[in-house]
């Protein structure tokens, strides 16, 4: 089994490359630093260990926990899969990670979010040695208005529209992103379509994740056949780790 340990450090990216050669498709778990504590990680991840989760994304839209760094150092000291920051903005940061995504929300037109934050933030990630993976980050319209939406003060692209999509997708390949990540946001009603996923899907070339409002296996396996590398659920575990071993077992791997 591919397990994280045996690549070198600061090779995480090349770790992905090498859960897609071997399983073909991957899932991140994506875990929220506001809902949970140091004291009750453990058992969140012991649950992820239990099954093939390919890394931890952590990162929320608006962090109260200003515990970050301690929550992150409990989910790395008992994690056998990469803890990849997934950062609302600049401050969201913490050494105790294997690597960040460094996020430009190419589908929207906020200047903090396609270069500002990311001036913050390089000189931290350089100090602490993380990782950066350059992501281009889209947001896709929902029927509910989600925190990233909010927060980003961007318009999503509309839903129905997967040409938008691909000029975009193919225009932060073409930046040079590493991954594309499509993203409905975190408790979106509706997920990315399986339309728009095979579309972005037909022009690039780099991974594609895929999360928000993916709420049942059957969703994850859908995803997974319309074209998404990587699928990303968090919210439906909020009450009942076990399930994630149904959500795993969707894409194949586990029975």
């Amino acid at each position: 089994m591919l397990t994280f340990p045996d690549f070198l450090i600061r090779m995480v990216y090349h770790y992905l490359l090498n859960v897609l050669k071997e399983k073909k498709k991957g899932f991140f778990f994506l875990l929220d630093p506001d809902r949970v504590t140091p004291q009750n990680v453990r058992t969140i991840v012991e649950g992820i260990n239990r099954n093939e989760v390919d890394a931890i994304l952590l990162g929320t839209s608006v962090l109260f926990n200003f515990d970050l760094d301690r929550v992150a150092k409990e989910i790395k000291r008992h994690s056998k899969v990469p803890v990849i920051l997934f950062p609302g903005s600049a401050y969201q940061l913490s050494p105790d990670i294997d690597a960040v995504f460094f996020l430009s929300l190419i589908s929207g037109r906020n200047p903090e979010l396609l270069i500002g934050e990311h001036v913050r933030a390089a000189p931290l990630i350089r100090k602490h040695g993380i990782e950066p993976i350059p992501v281009g980050y889209m947001l896709i319209e929902s029927s509910n208005l989600t925190s990233a939406r909010f927060m980003s003060n961007s318009l999503p692209i509309p839903r129905d529209k997967p040409d938008i999509a691909k000029a975009h997708a193919l225009a932060g390949e073409y930046l040079g992103m590493k991954l594309i990540y499509v993203d409905a946001g975190s408790g979106a009603d509706m997920s990315v379509s399986d339309e728009m996923i095979a579309a972005i899907k037909s022009i690039t070339t780099i991974p594609l994740v895929v999360g928000g409002g993916i709420r049942t296996p059957e969703e994850v396996k859908k995803k997974a056949e319309a074209g998404a590398d990587f699928v990303v659920v968090g919210n439906a575990f909020e009450n009942d780790i076990s399930r994630l071993q149904d959500f795993c077992g969707a894409l194949g791997r586990i029975g």
